[in-house]
């Protein structure tokens, strides 16, 4: 059984040969560029380190870590043309595109600019890059007729939706190419963010406070963004349609770590009507199965998720409130595939014994592969300050347990 044929029974909820893996498949689930360095050094494989989210500065996962761990899954990227080296922060070096170009201030911090704009800022000592700049800020609802409308992957600089060319360039290509000359199961990275995206745009102070006393511009905006998401669509799966088997939408971060970041009335008021008009869009125009990323505990709204459309989620938190992986399974598991929650990266990754990693994947398949179902990853990215032994360890550990029938 080749890995696209295994990644598609477990989406049809049947037991394939064993639970597929995903390693790097899509930006949210992949490891930071720091951590990388140090795996690839473990385990003595040449490795070209790549950053494919420069905010998170995670990397693209090379073909032989891949096969290292028995990944089913390949993402299919946008090109970004030029590379340059960068120094990371202990030291190592990886590669950034070529547009990437952070000022480093005299205390060690990190500023990107956009024109003369600072958009994004790295603090002393930090790991990542974070929005100090939001577009709609200060916008009245009169502005938004004129604004610039994003295309996905960028909240800072937004170009019009008839200029996607930066976006799709290679597209097609990429995905033919991995298509006719591999047996994975291809990722599109749509983006096509709707909830998330209003919160780039806006900052969180903003959008929480106009989506109870301002909600014509939240609900103005919100429109403009779907409409933007579906021109891009009609572009993107005229491209890449014929080739990938899943498509990444979002990120959709309504979840904080105990609940949602807002009433779930109030999501399935003014947030699911919008999301469905998308996520409709793109079933009825290609055969992919779509995944929906979205942090936190979201157990709230996953029956909705389910309702309009959605065929996995991912990170899948399982150290969130009330997602615990055997519930949640009992609960949704006939319906939806888990992609994700196959180890906690809050604690159990990173702080824990190899033994501990071991002992949490073990169980969480338990939980999550009966039936089908169930995409092995982490949940979430794995942070800078992981042990390569651990990494391994999960891996390792999610191929020998993973086999069907499940041991329980």
């Amino acid at each position: 059984m080749n890995s696209r044929e295994r990644v598609r029974m477990v989406f049809e909820h049947k037991e394939p040969d064993r639970v597929p893996i995903a390693f790097g498949s899509v930006p949210p689930s992949s490891v930071s560029a720091i951590a990388y360095n140090k795996l690839c050094s473990y385990l003595n494989l040449p490795c070209d380190c790549k950053i494919m989210d420069v905010l998170q500065q995670v990397v693209h996962v090379d073909k032989n870590i891949r096969d290292r761990f028995h990944v089913d899954l390949k993402g299919i990227f946008p090109r970004v043309g030029k590379w340059r080296d960068e120094k990371l922060r202990d030291g190592t070096f990886c590669q950034v595109p070529d547009a990437w170009r952070p000022v480093t201030l005299p205390d060690g911090s990190k500023i990107v600019y956009d024109g003369d704009i600072k958009v994004f800022k790295m603090p002393p000592d930090g790991y990542y890059f974070d929005h100090i700049f939001w577009p709609l800020q200060k916008a009245t609802i009169e502005d938004l007729d004129d604004f610039v409308w994003p295309a996905p992957f960028s909240f800072y600089k937004l170009p019009d939706v008839n200029n996607l060319d930066i976006y799709l360039n290679g597209l097609e290509e990429e995905a033919k190419y991995w298509y006719e000359n591999s047996e994975y199961a291809l990722v599109g990275i749509f983006g096509g963010s709707i909830y998330e995206a209003a919160t780039g745009l806006m900052g969180y102070e903003r959008f929480f406070t106009d989506i109870i006393a301002n909600r014509k511009f939240v609900e103005k905006l919100y429109d403009k963004i779907v409409a933007a998401n579906i021109e891009y669509a009609k572009r993107y799966l005229d491209l890449v349609g014929d080739y990938i088997d899943i498509i990444m939408v979002g990120g959709e971060d309504i979840g904080a770590q105990d609940r949602l970041e807002i009433n779930p009335d109030l999501y399935r008021e003014m947030i699911k009507p919008r999301q469905a008009k998308l996520w409709e869009f793109i079933k009825k125009n290609s055969k992919a199965y779509i995944l929906v990323h979205s942090c936190g505990a979201i157990s709230e709204i996953i029956e909705d998720y389910i309702e309009i459309g959605v065929d996995a989620i991912n990170p899948v938190q399982v150290s969130g409130a009330n997602m615990d992986s055997k519930i949640l399974k009992e609960k949704y598991g006939d319906r939806i595939t888990f992609w994700g929650g196959g180890c906690d990266t809050q604690r159990v990754l990173p702080f824990g014994s190899p033994e501990e990693v071991e002992a949490e994947v073990k169980n969480r398949i338990q939980d999550f592969a009966p039936n089908g179902g169930f995409i092995f990853d982490q949940v979430h990215n794995i942070q800078p300050i992981t042990s390569p032994e651990n990494i391994v360890t999960m891996f390792d550990s999610a191929y020998k347990f993973g086999k069907y029938p499940i041991s329980m």
